[in-house]
């Protein structure tokens, strides 16, 4: 998704490399930009300045612009700059920073210091001989020999391990750059059959430019949203708005910051998910928002350090797709239209863009066909089936092909197998071709610009243009796009918007008037200026608040792991007058810090953690943070002192009765770096001392006789055993992520307002590499198209646990709560008669929109005369018709053809699939009883295991490249169980409840690469019932 301001850019904290544990929280000690190394004090926090002409040089004399800067009244524009040169010093140095883990950053740092200062000295005596410079001479071509010699030798190595590694890849499953063309056409299909006959009606009198227009974005920070698209002005078609994102709107006031995707994900509520979503839509609406740039269930979580895993809602693809498609629900029911991100395998931020990580390739996810459709693609398949108007492809390359322009991907997968109906967007400067990626199936180039950030040379526009008019992108592409955009705007009924009801507000001002082409290089006296922020109130009043759904969603998402003696929750006051309560809260996590918006798109852990970091971030109206609704809970009598920093003595606790603790984790998207941290987690520990932090509270708490209480705001799964097994750790909630009612929230589970109902959305493991050896990210290039190769397959998070018999500290579903349930009464009962493959698709029940397929002739595509064109707005006329004339192209993607070269998936044939694949073959039930003394929530969740000895025959080469083919019976290989549905349920105390599941075929069935279709195996299914993955007492057979 789009950075703040320029590709590749990162806020690099400057200090010095003292580890977490050991380091004083003293604002007076800066260090330099390479450092790059953890910091406890947020203020040190800051962005050099580069001049870009003079890179190379580092000019010494460079300006530092605060983080807390960013859209600044009067001064957005200065600080734009200092972004744009920040990433051009971090790209240099990321070349030579090595990764490091934050314990181990500096051993010994006076001897460093020692060995600097005689350097030094040597360095100084040495300079003033000339037989010395004579030697340095010599010795300056002997080492540029040897580093010529050196990376010869490295290129050469490099190639030969590359084409090693992808002999090794092709195997997988899907061939490296398989293809599929042409591009299906949108409006097939019933439910958007009379979208599609407006759209056709309204595209066919449009002029070849302004169909050009609506494919084909502005350029970043040319008009109001992150994302704009050209109009047909001819026909009343708008400037589409694109704008971030999946927790809010970003970059405008008036707003709700809700809890993040993995907070959302942990609350297992269907209901609050998609009351989330509606929220959301109807403040897009409100602000004038066409497109909203979520749900994200890519990346999955498949590697648990992975940097935005927290902007999706966790480790399990029924579980994501759940909440996506509920999430999408919610959104398209404020007439917005949602945005299913990032398709697909954005596992990991390391090289997922080229130049950003200072190499030129993006890495390549190489997965097989089974694992991709079975794991990965399954919640865009519920998104699909959701009805959701557009899906953003994704940085990375899969199976060495460009997500933008992977025609198996984008043409064959989405388009034709799931049937998916609107428009593919890419995500920001993800296009990295023009005719291959019109071809492979992108409809819409965002924001505009080109292979480099915010350059204003788009691959599209003007050279779309010329594309069609010398054929090279036929022109029944180019009306699909069109015609799939345009759809969307009517499917979601934007028609109707009252004319002028576009963006009210500015992502580049806080002030009412500016710029209407904020990013325009030309002089600001000639740049067009107007109102440009109107600040609209988007957050509902009243019981319609959006806040009490942001506290309620923040409160499910919160998981009770750890209780000893029913520690929580808290009583209010004292047990006794006479006994007193002495509270101690630790922990710089715990408190305001330097305030919510102290650095830009959050790109810093300071204050209480109440999202990561990245353009999925908005800016906080406010938040409450843990401390300040402590101050506000207990009742007279309580006593509370508050440590907010991450270091204290022993002494801090030893009066204390009860020890409040909170640490964090935080991680966030590629281009920002922050406390040595450049998007994906190092480690899956506590960051900032978290650790050692609660090690001296637990122990020390009362004297040893204390309750410590741990709250663990992260983005993700940590490891906890450095402290989990502490006598004095008494109890412990993962808070997650929860947005602006951080600490409203908190309290109403703290105190038990509320019941602790959430359950793990993930596996909390006892190391990083529990989660197996697929589960890692790739660190360090491992050669020039970094390669990383999914051969974990289907063994995803709790997966792997189970299938490898490893012991997790908490299970994925895992969760306490207040009371207690139990189980009982499965009952399992088939619906329908059971076959291998689902029924034969059927004929798409509508045709798709024809047009004319000629070029036109090229009127009406240069600028008119005396147009004055703004200077890098992207517009998509010519200045001449050279290049324009039809002719043969050379260099089209392999295996392009306009003709079908091969029959529709046979899984195809409706919204999410083949519609067969979601008929109801059985349904779960069983009796869920509260035997506690409260009411509370649990949820059931429903595994399946497939049967033994399956088996299948595929054709297989008899010996490597002879060409000659054997069928062979092979097994077919299963997890040991799958989620396949859920439901949480509340219930008051001694009462009983039925819980009701169903399964469906595609439940029940596997991905066949030989079949290209899903199979339901014969043999005996297990259901398995429970409360977690590893808690299912309740068993029965299919």
């Amino acid at each position: 998704m789009p950075p703040t301001t320029s590709q590749g850019q990162r806020y690099a904290p400057v200090s010095g490399s003292v580890p977490e544990e050991d380091k004083p929280y003293d604002s007076a000690d800066e260090g330099t930009l390479s450092g790059l190394s953890d910091i406890d004090d947020p203020n040190e926090v800051k962005l050099r300045r580069v001049d870009r002409s003079s890179r190379g040089s580092r000019n010494a004399s460079a300006a530092y612009a605060p983080a807390s800067s960013r859209r600044k009244s009067g001064d957005v524009e200065a600080y734009l700059d200092s972004i744009t040169d920040a990433e051009q010093e971090l790209l240099s140095a990321s070349r030579q920073y090595d990764l490091v883990d934050d314990e181990l950053a500096s051993d010994d740092e006076e001897l460093k210091r020692g060995r600097r200062e005689r350097h030094r000295r040597r360095s100084l005596i040495q300079a003033q001989s000339g037989g010395w410079r004579a030697v340095r001479h010599a010795r300056y071509w002997w080492r540029t020999l040897v580093a010529v010699i050196v990376g010869l030798a490295l290129l050469v190595w490099a190639f030969l391990s590359f084409a090693s590694r992808r002999d090794r890849i092709t195997p997988v499953g899907m061939p490296p750059s398989d293809s599929w063309f042409p591009s299906p056409r949108g409006g097939t299909l019933d439910a958007w059959a009379d979208d599609y006959r407006k759209a056709q009606e309204m595209v066919q009198r449009m002029s070849l430019v302004e169909k050009i227009n609506i494919t084909t974005g502005i350029g970043w920070s040319m008009g109001m949203c992150v994302g704009n698209t050209g109009t047909a002005d001819s026909v009343g078609f708008p400037s589409l708005c694109l704008q971030d994102g999946p927790l809010g709107i970003r970059f405008t006031d008036r707003i709700t910051p809700f809890p993040a995707g993995i907070t959302t994900g942990a609350t297992w509520n269907r209901d609050l998910m998609r009351a989330r979503g509606a929220a959301m839509g109807a403040e897009a609406r409100i602000k004038g928002i066409n497109v909203l740039l979520g749900p994200s269930m890519g990346p999955l979580g498949m590697m648990p350090a992975g940097g935005r895993n927290w902007e999706s809602f966790g480790s399990d693809p029924v579980l994501s797709g759940v909440a996506a498609a509920e999430t999408i629900r919610g959104i398209q029911s404020n007439g917005v239209m949602a945005t299913a991100k990032h398709f697909v395998m954005n596992e990991q931020e390391h090289f997922r863009r080229p130049y950003e990580w200072g190499i030129s390739h993006a890495v390549s996810s190489n997965i097989g066909e089974r694992a991709l459709r079975e794991v990965f693609v399954w919640p865009f398949a519920e998104s699909v089936r959701a009805d959701v108007a557009s899906v953003m492809c994704a940085y990375q390359q899969v199976n060495n092909s460009h997500s933008c322009e992977n025609s198996k991907l984008l043409n064959g997968i989405l388009k034709d197998e799931l049937g998916f109906q609107g428009f593919v967007q890419s995500d920001w400067g993800a296009q990295r071709s023009g005719v291959n990626s019109a071809l492979g199936g992108l409809d819409m180039s965002m924001p505009g610009d080109g292979l480099r950030w915010a350059d204003g040379k788009p691959l599209w526009g003007p050279e779309l243009t010329r594309a069609a008019l010398n054929t090279s992108v036929p022109m029944e592409r180019i009306n699909d796009m069109v015609t799939r955009i345009v759809a969307a705007w009517y499917h979601l009924k934007q028609d109707e918007w009252e004319p002028g009801q576009g963006p009210n507000f500015s992502s580049w001002t806080n002030d009412a008037e500016g710029f209407i082409h904020h990013g325009s290089p030309a002089p600001p006296e000639t740049k067009e200026t107007g109102v440009v922020n109107f600040y609209f109130e988007a957050r509902g009043e009243g019981e319609f608040a959006h806040a009490a759904t942001a506290r309620r969603v923040a409160a499910e998402g919160i998981v009770l792991v750890k209780n000893v003696d029913q520690t929580l929750p808290l009583a209010r006051g004292p047990p006794t007058p006479e006994a007193g309560l002495r509270v101690g809260v630790y922990g710089d996590d715990s408190g305001p810090g330097m305030g919510p918006n102290g650095c830009p798109d959050r790109g810093c852990n300071q204050g209480t953690l109440g999202m990561g970091w990245g353009s999925g971030t908005v800016d906080y109206p406010y938040l409450v943070s843990p401390l300040e609704a402590l101050g506000e809970a207990w009742a007279p009598g309580v006593e509370m002192t508050a440590y907010t920093r991450n270091m204290v003595m022993p002494q801090d606790a030893t009066d204390k009765n009860l020890c409040l603790v909170f640490v964090s984790a935080d991680s966030g998207e590629g281009y920002i770096s922050a406390h040595g941290i450049h998007g994906d987690r190092n480690h899956l520990f506590l960051q900032k001392g978290g650790d050692t932090l609660i090690k001296t509270v637990a122990e020390n708490c009362g004297e040893g006789a204390g309750r410590t209480v741990v709250v663990v705001h992260s983005v993700g799964p940590v490891v906890v055993e450095p402290w989990i097994d502490l006598p004095g750790v008494h109890a412990v909630l993962f808070a997650h992520l929860p947005g602006q009612e951080s600490g409203t929230a908190l309290m109403d589970v703290l105190f038990g307002d509320v019941d602790a109902s959430g359950r793990l959305p993930y596996t909390v493991g006892k190391s990083l590499e529990d989660y197996g050896p697929g589960a890692q990210v790739l660190y360090e290039p491992n050669a020039p198209v970094p390669q990383v190769d999914f051969d974990q397959g289907l063994y995803i998070d709790h997966r792997y646990f189970d299938q490898y018999n490893v012991t997790p500290r908490y299970e994925f579903g895992y969760g306490l709560s207040y009371t207690s349930f139990s189980l009982a009464d499965l009952k399992i009962t088939p619906l329908r008669s059971r076959s291998a493959l689902p029924p034969a698709r059927v004929a798409d029940p509508r045709a798709a929109p024809e047009y004319e397929r000629q070029p036109p002739l090229g009127e009406g595509v240069l600028y008119p005369e005396g147009f004055s064109p703004v200077p890098k707005y992207i517009y998509s006329y010519l200045t001449s018709l050279e290049g324009t004339s039809p002719a043969p192209y050379q260099h089209y993607p392999k295996n392009y053809t306009v003709v079908p070269p091969r029959r529709s998936s046979p899984s195809g044939g409706g919204l999410g699939g083949n519609p067969s694949l979601y008929d109801l073959m059985a349904t779960v039930e069983v009796q869920v009883s509260n035997t506690g003394a409260r009411t509370g929530q649990t949820v059931v969740q429903a595994y399946v295991s497939f049967p033994a000895g399956v088996t299948e025959e595929v054709w297989m080469e008899t010996e490597e490249g002879s060409g000659e083919q054997s069928l062979v019976t092979l097994p077919v290989d299963f997890p040991v169980r799958v989620l396949r549905n859920f439901s949480k349920v509340e219930v008051a105390p001694g009462a009983q409840q039925t819980v009701s599941m169903t399964l469906t075929r595609k439940d029940l069935s596997y991905w066949s690469k030989a079949q290209q279709n899903w199979v339901m195996p014969t043999g005996t299914f297990e259901i398995q019932v429970g409360q977690s993955s590893r808690d299912l007492p309740l068993s029965g057979t299919l």
